[in-house]
């Protein structure tokens, strides 16, 4: 079984690069955080190399910015190649199968959050995102309608020796 999970920070703002058949494809660096700390505390980190590929590659070009917290998916795939001075160089990366950008979207658009009123607005109305344009009539009394059809029995006077607990 060749599994990754791996959770970290993006190390550079990524730029999608097409194959001679068009195919989209996206290396970057992933800084994931190591659970020991260095002689001074400070956090250590290792910097794994990524790819992507197709639909995950489209994705992290237009909402993947440098910073953000992903979560990906993936295996691990080695390779080799003659480097220009003739030396055999070897990689290691990590092939992304699936990758969920962890940052809030306000924080990918560089806005500050903007506070709603109801974070469900909208959902209920088929036009989506459309505020419900219905308006309370101002001659409609929630109180008489219910003083006025309200079942009787309501109204019984129950003493509390009549009750079984």
């Amino acid at each position: 079984m060749n599994k990754v999970v791996l959770t970290g920070r993006i190390t550079k703002d990524p730029e999608i690069r097409y194959t001679q058949s068009g195919m989209p494809n996206l290396r970057f660096s992933l800084a994931v955080d190591r659970q020991t700390r260095d002689a001074q505390g400070n956090r250590t980190a290792d910097f794994i190399s990524c790819v992507a590929f197709s639909q995950q590659a489209d994705f992290m070009s237009r909402y993947v910015k440098k910073g953000n917290m992903l979560a990906i998916e993936g295996r691990i795939q080695t390779g080799q190649f003659q480097g220009q001075d003739g030396q055999v160089r070897y990689t290691t990366d990590v092939v992304i199968e699936r990758v969920e950008n962890l940052t809030p979207r306000e924080a990918n658009q560089g806005q500050q959050p903007q506070q709603q009123q109801n974070p469900y607005q909208g959902y209920n109305n088929p036009s989506y995102g459309q505020q419900n344009q219905y308006q309370q009539p101002s001659s409609y009394q929630q109180s008489s309608y219910e003083e006025n059809n309200a079942p009787k029995s309501f109204d019984v006077d129950v003493d509390d020796n009549d009750l079984p607990f």
